[in-house]
């Protein structure tokens, strides 16, 4: 086994880098060199450019999350599997603050693969939410598992509904992630904006803290199962922690801003909660320039779906990796390279 991926946090994540050895890559082009170039268009206005051409140098940098996230702690498996499989790649997993981050980050061509989810990216190829100054016309290599929005509520806080967070302490996530876009379409779907309530934008480990401190009154998180950040949070407050159900707001989502969001459940084993909690579910893509070659994602693919097994003793929700929904990324294109792999595969 190579063992040359590292697992980093980036400057931009609000910590130093772990590893030396920054990527060069280059800026942003008029056109992507590897798919449509101009991604689905949408609301940003003027037709964007397309994403910035990954250097393709051996190095790979895959953007990932917050480092009690299932993001993070898959993307360093992924980071292994890609050093260990693909001819002339060491990979690196950095942390950052997740879905929207990411985006930009691959579009502008500082990371080559970013974790995301669903409807974020959505947003992004259409130039819609905190796209509209500029679309980014990224390529999806494969739907992945899918994340559930995770509400958590201290029992002393009279907070039994999302309605009940007026005037809270509440973390709605790290700005830029997936989980603050879904934390604030929460809030609108209870006719709430993030003035009335006393919104912390802090990362999973700061918000567990602040749970434990006292110092928060609620958290919203979007993540696999188990994500280590919860589980901590739930071993060390017991009962005086509660998981909300999410039992009204799926329609809104769905008729406001589509069909990404989907109908779940928490089970109860996932954090030995007493009972299953209702909650919306949103899927995850990993995504990369339209700019990179057709080659590049092929091999990466491959790797991916070849290495399931080993991606899984890492954290199990790799289990739900499948090739049956792999493709099903809309309306983020599936990158050229990727799509070829999965003709292959029937």
């Amino acid at each position: 086994m190579r063992q040359g991926f590292i697992m980093r946090r980036r400057s931009g994540y609000g910590i130093a880098a772990l590893a030396a050895g920054a990527l060069v890559l280059s800026g942003c082009t008029e056109a992507g060199g590897g798919g449509s170039g101009g991604g689905s268009g949408g609301g940003g206005g003027e037709e964007e450019a397309g994403c910035a051409a990954p250097e393709e140098s051996g190095r790979l940098s895959i953007a990932t999350g917050n480092t009690t996230g299932v993001y993070y702690i898959l993307g360093g498996g992924l980071a292994q599997v890609l050093t260990d499989n693909v001819e002339g790649i060491e990979a690196t997993a950095e942390a950052t603050n997740a879905s929207a981050e990411n985006i930009r980050f691959v579009c502008a061509g500082d990371s080559d693969i970013g974790f995301t989810l669903a409807d974020t990216a959505a947003d992004a190829v259409n130039g819609a939410a905190s796209f509209e100054d500029a679309a980014q016309p990224v390529q999806a290599l494969a739907r992945i598992y899918s994340n559930y929005t995770q509400v958590f509520v201290r029992a002393d806080a009279g907070i039994e509904s999302i309605t009940d967070m007026a005037g809270k302490r509440v973390s709605t996530g790290s700005p830029n992630s997936g989980t603050e876009v879904i934390a604030l379409r929460l809030l609108e779907a209870n006719d709430l904006t993030p003035d009335d309530i006393e919104q912390q934008s802090l990362g999973l480990p700061e918000s567990v803290q602040g749970m434990k401190d006292g110092t928060i009154d609620a958290l919203v998180w979007s993540g696999g199962l188990p994500t280590g950040g919860i589980t901590d949070l739930v071993t060390s407050l017991g009962t005086d922690v509660t998981a909300l159900p999410l039992t009204d707001e799926l329609a809104f989502l769905q008729e406001t801003y589509g069909e990404a969001y989907t109908e779940g459940s928490i089970p109860a084993d996932a954090y030995g909660l007493d009972e299953d909690i209702p909650t919306v579910v949103v899927p995850n893509l990993l995504v990369v320039s339209d700019a990179m070659s057709e080659d590049l994602a092929y091999e990466i693919t491959k790797a991916i779906f070849e290495n399931l097994d080993t991606l899984a003793t890492v954290h199990p929700e790799a289990e739900n990796i499948s090739l049956d929904t792999a493709t099903e990324t809309e309306p983020v294109e599936v990158h050229p390279g990727a799509q070829r792999y999965f003709d292959e595969q029937g």
